[in-house]
Parts: C-alpha cells; sequence; structure tokens
C-alpha cells in the first residue's frame, strides 16, 4: 500500500504570523522614512497606510495608534544604532580613549549617509513634548543610553569625575547632530571630535 506524501505547506497559523510580521516591518521601514523626511505630526495616517501598502487595520492591530507607532519606530532605529556602535567600539583601538572617538567617527559616517535627514530622537521629543508621550519617552530612553555608554568609557579611563566628562562629550554629540542637519553640512562632526580629543587629553 502506497504511503501518503507528506505536506510541506506550513501550518495556517506559522503562515498568518509570518505575514503580519513581514507587513509590520513595511509599516516601519515606510513610517521611518516618511517621518525622516516629512516630521511625525505632518504624516498623515492615509499617507503611511498608501507608502506600506497595508491596511488601516494592519496599524492598529500592530501598534494601536501612531504614537506607539512612532515609539515603535524609534526603539528599532536606538537598537540598531547600538549595534552598529557596539561593532564599531569593537573594532577601535587605543583603550576607552579610542572608543570613545570612535563614537565620534561613526557619527561623522553617519551624518554624511545619504539618508541623514536630522536626527529622529530630537524631532520627536520637540514635537512631542509631555513627559507622558510615548515618542518622546523613547526619545529620552536611547539619549539617556548614549550617556551612559560615555560614562562607561569615562569611568574606564579613570578620569576624576567620569560623569561631568561624559556630559561633555554628549553636549558635543548632541550639537553636531544638529548642526549637521541645520547647516546640511557633516563638519561640525568633525569639529565635534576635534574637541572630544582635547577633552579627553586635558581629563
Amino acid at each position: 500500500m502506497a504511503e501518503k506524501a507528506t505536506s510541506t505547506k506550513p501550518a495556517p497559523d506559522r503562515t498568518r504570523t509570518a505575514r503580519a510580521s513581514a507587513k509590520r516591518e513595511d509599516l516601519l521601514n515606510a513610517a521611518q522614512e516618511l517621518f525622516a523626511r516629512q516630521g511625525y505630526r505632518a504624516v498623515g495616517i492615509d499617507t503611511l497606510l498608501a507608502e506600506a501598502g497595508v491596511a488601516k487595520m494592519t496599524l492598529y492591530k500592530q501598534f494601536g495608534s501612531k504614537e506607539e507607532l512612532i515609539a515603535a519606530v524609534l526603539e528599532r532605529l536606538a537598537g540598531q544604532i547600538t549595534s552598529s556602535l557596539t561593532t564599531r567600539l569593537a573594532q577601535a583601538k587605543g583603550g576607552s580613549h579610542g572608543r570613545v572617538l570612535a563614537v565620534f567617527d561613526w557619527l561623522a559616517d553617519w551624518v554624511r549617509s545619504p539618508t541623514f535627514h536630522g536626527c529622529l530622537f530630537i524631532k520627536a521629543a520637540s514635537e512631542y513634548p509631555d513627559a507622558g508621550d510615548r515618542p518622546r519617552q523613547a526619545a529620552e530612553a536611547f539619549k539617556a543610553g548614549c550617556r551612559e555608554l560615555l560614562t562607561g568609557q569615562c569611568r574606564d579611563l579613570g578620569v576624576a569625575d567620569p560623569e561631568r566628562l561624559a556630559s561633555q562629550l554628549h553636549l558635543l554629540l548632541e550639537g553636531a547632530l544638529v548642526l549637521c542637519f541645520l547647516e546640511r553640512d557633516s563638519r561640525a562632526a568633525i569639529h565635534a571630535r576635534e574637541a572630544a580629543a582635547v577633552l579627553l587629553n586635558a581629563a
């Protein structure tokens, strides 16, 4: 008696999950691109849906609201930046001194990229000023993480006041981000790196 052929089709639940995941990524990708170019409040729901090619139900089922979608975009971007920075720091030479400067090298590469349209985290904090706003919370969490990364490297340097040095370096980073966007000129990132080197040597 011949054996029945085993079906190779994926289970229906698994297929639905994969489709939902793909639609979620499509929405996140489209949202990030639109928000980077146009800002958050200027982008309407219908524009988002048309760009991503998904139904309105998908947005509300996956995220619940536009604000939660924005927070998800920022949290995903934060993870991508953290991963990229981690790789750059692992390759840096010169101990903690070299790793701090590697952060500024990473920044210089980012602001020269054609995908750079300003800092999405700063934009979120400016468009959503209330402490309870989810986009602002996501932005604040990422910026706090950046400051903590710098603080950790400054502690490893053994300086007298690592928190103060880290705050000064963070100020250089954020200032360079703003100037690079406002002036459409990446040289501010190079100047920030030079200033960071001066601070590190003085510490």
